[in-house]
């Protein structure tokens, strides 16, 4: 079986202890490919070095909402540059974050902007963060996916809907803008109906798989640290919403991730 993180930071201090350790985890639990999003600048050159030095990983550069606020210009066009890095295949994590508001909202719309040109230009899918604040990401994702033809150059989806926790309806609009949705470990607690509800009504076909590790541990795992080994744990609720097996989902989810990525097959192997 087959499985792809599509969204961690791998590459963060919580790791620092047992790193290596955790990629061997997620290898023995099927996960072949793990994908580690910078939040800012100094953030997105960590997850590069370590998808440079495991070929297992893959990396996304990009800078978060919560840090929109401290990124400059040379900074913005540092990441633009590392987009373009082989080893970086997704800009991200950006997005909008309207719960915390740790940045202005007018600067995070023209951070968010900006790097959304950087994927245009980059030729590769974003990653986006939305909490509580679709009814500005909406509008700016429909107007960059009419100037983007609804795909990237190349066929691929514009992105993933990373950690998303809103209803099916919502989630179709996103898909038909074309993106797809991410189903989180989240899905595993027993309060997580509304994304239960978009991982049983969503065509397989349409959705990823992700941690966010160290955030968010699936049920089993309640309270301790996220990681990308627990993939599984969202597979497995899939496969019991959708009465499909869960190696149906693996290869599904895999197939979807791997075209996101504009990968033919899964990066894994020796590091």
């Amino acid at each position: 079986m087959r499985l792809i993180d599509t969204h961690s930071h791998l590459h963060d201090r919580e790791f620092d202890a047992d790193r290596e350790a955790a990629i061997e985890r997620a290898r023995a639990a099927g996960v072949e490919l793990i994908v580690a999003l910078g939040v800012d600048a100094a953030n997105s050159r960590a997850a590069v070095a370590l998808a440079e030095s495991h070929r297992c990983v893959v990396a996304a550069a990009g800078v978060h909402p919560h840090d929109a606020k401290d990124a400059t210009e040379a900074q913005l066009a540092e990441l633009e540059e590392l987009a373009r890095h082989p080893r970086v295949a997704m800009v991200g994590e950006i997005g909008l974050d309207f719960y915390r508001n740790l940045s202005p909202r007018d600067v995070q719309l023209r951070v968010l902007r900006r790097q959304l040109e950087t994927a245009g230009r980059a030729g590769k899918p974003v990653a986006v963060h939305a909490r509580d604040a679709h009814d500005e990401m909406l509008p700016a994702l429909a107007a960059w996916s009419r100037e983007m033809g609804g795909r990237l150059p190349d066929g691929r989806p514009l992105g993933v809907m990373h950690y998303f926790g809103e209803g099916p309806e919502l989630a179709r609009r996103y898909i038909e803008l074309g993106f797809l949705i991410s189903i989180h470990t989240s899905v595993t607690h027993p309060k997580a109906a509304v994304l239960a509800n978009v991982a049983g009504e969503i065509g397989l076909e349409q959705l990823v798989l992700e941690t966010d590790s160290p955030y968010g541990a699936p049920q089993r795992h309640r309270g301790k640290r996220n990681e990308p080994a627990y993939v599984i744990e969202a597979a497995t609720r899939v496969a019991e919403l959708k009465g499909a097996s869960v190696e149906a989902v693996a290869e599904q989810t895999t197939a979807n991730a791997l075209r996101l990525l504009g990968l033919a097959v899964a990066a894994g192997g020796e590091r």
